[in-house]
């Protein structure tokens, strides 16, 4: 039985056999190391981070004594599920990634780690923006929204369908089949806020071939 520790757009947590291609953490453990299974919290602290599956040839038990290791189809769903660069393993992404939060903001200086993770855990804690589908058109490459069922994400100004294996070319009908209701913005505003100064986050290479489609 695949552990639960697949992370969706959503945020949620699920258990699937695919790991994706990057790995995270929400500052704490939330699983029973003895049965590997979750227990009610679902994050221990506001730092919840987005990693590289290897790191310095360090290896570690997943869900082990540590904290529960979480897995990211790529750097767009983490963000959409909350989650930003480690400042560790991934220090150079995390740098551009406070730049362009800086950027946006216009703060006259670069934020820190916890004064980002204070607003990122508010927005992803509270209500989701609802967007009218005239608003869809102004979302920055990599910001996810869900409609109805389905998950898409904008690239290179197309919509993509997401999944957990990847993600393929959005139906043609995939923006108007739900006129009556709002999109719901899945990627926290300050990320997409992020993503809209610049960040690039990292691909599933499943993006490029249905961009290209």
């Amino acid at each position: 039985m695949p552990l639960t520790n697949r992370v969706s757009a959503d945020g949620g947590l699920h258990s699937l056999a695919a790991r994706g291609t990057m790995m995270g953490n929400r500052g704490g453990r939330l699983h029973d190391p003895q049965t590997q299974t979750l227990g009610r919290a679902r994050w221990r602290s506001r730092a919840w981070i987005c990693c590289v599956l290897e790191f310095r040839g360090r290896r570690r038990k997943v869900m082990g004594e540590g904290y529960t290791e979480l897995f990211f189809l790529d750097e767009a769903t983490a963000m959409a599920a909350g989650h930003r660069p480690c400042f560790e393993c991934r220090r150079a992404d995390a740098l551009r990634y406070r730049e362009a939060w800086q950027r946006a903001q216009g703060l006259p200086a670069p934020p820190s780690a916890p004064e980002m993770d204070r607003q990122l855990h508010g927005e992803r804690t509270g209500e989701r923006t609802r967007l009218a589908p005239g608003d869809l058109e102004t979302l920055p490459d990599g910001a996810m929204v869900r409609l109805g069922e389905t998950i898409l994400t904008r690239r290179e100004g197309r919509w993509l369908a997401w999944s957990f294996t990847g993600y393929r070319p959005a139906a043609p009908d995939a923006l108007t089949c739900w006129p009556d209701s709002p999109a719901e913005l899945l990627t926290p505003p300050a990320s997409v806020a992020v993503l809209a100064a610049g960040f690039r986050p990292l691909w599933h290479h499943s993006a490029d071939s249905a961009e290209g489609s």
